[in-house]
């Protein structure tokens, strides 16, 4: 195993910032070119509900500042250009920590980081597909088209797309789980034994975590709060099958 120095530690740190920063503003500039179709990939939800309700009101985004829709669309491509770039930014990880690690430990390391990118995603497709068709249902519920002056959404761009973010990071960091928990195992922080005890209170600490990042629904609740169940079952699984393999 080749010993580095503090400076060459700090050097390598820099180099593998300076890329990973480097393809951030690359897909960052691609991003931007094609905010349009992203955005209007993101209001599908939306627009395909409006559909569904067949209102005669032809539905709008409105912008309320001159400045809000140019910001908003910088703001898509970030978000976008961070969320395609996860698996650079994992790998650099791997490279920059692989060289002090044994062989066994790189492979729980190459796990880690290769199923973190997939699970973000994979909760951000979850979201996206199944809860927010739900959760927007829910919002558009109170409107009112037979009353004197009828009670119509016009979102704004700015809030809209804060609101998708919003959901698809909770949901992607709570994807996270069984990730977090193997951490914490191989930390020796929490056993497997332990794990299968708490049941009772996962399933209450879910439903609470569900409850807090969904929309004021139910259905958006149970929608997370089940998956985030299952994914705790998997955790123990995973962190059984360490624990077996140090024996």
């Amino acid at each position: 195993m080749k010993l580095y120095t503090l400076q060459e530690h700090l050097l390598e740190l820099k180099a593998r910032i300076f890329r990973i920063f480097f393809i951030f503003f690359v897909i960052f500039g691609i991003c931007y070119y094609c905010s349009d179709y992203i955005y209007n990939f993101l209001l599908q939800p939306l627009a395909n509900l409006e559909a569904d309700l067949s209102h005669n009101n032809v539905r709008k985004i409105i912008y309320t500042r001159l400045t809000e829709a140019f910001f908003t669309y910088i703001k898509l491509a970030a978000f976008s250009a961070f969320v395609i770039i996860i698996p650079v930014i994992t790998i650099e990880c791997y490279l920059f920590i692989s060289p002090g690690l044994y062989r066994s430990e790189k492979r729980i390391a190459a796990f880690i980081l290769f199923m973190s990118p997939i699970l973000f995603w994979s909760g951000s497709i979850f979201v996206f597909y199944l809860v927010m068709p739900q959760a927007w249902r829910f919002f558009l519920s109170f409107e009112q088209h037979d009353v004197i002056m009828p009670i119509i959404l016009e979102a704004k761009i700015s809030e809209y797309l804060s609101l998708v973010i919003q959901l698809i990071i909770a949901f992607g960091i709570s994807f996270q789980l069984p990730i977090i928990l193997l951490i914490l195992n191989l930390l020796k922080i929490i056993k497997v034994q332990e794990l299968k005890n708490k049941r009772r209170l996962a399933v209450v600490i879910n439903f609470i975590i569900a409850g807090i990042l969904t929309p004021p629904d139910i259905i958006s609740q149970i929608t997370l709060a089940l998956p985030l169940l299952l994914l705790y079952e998997i955790s123990i699984v995973m962190c059984q099958f360490v624990e077996n393999r140090g024996k």
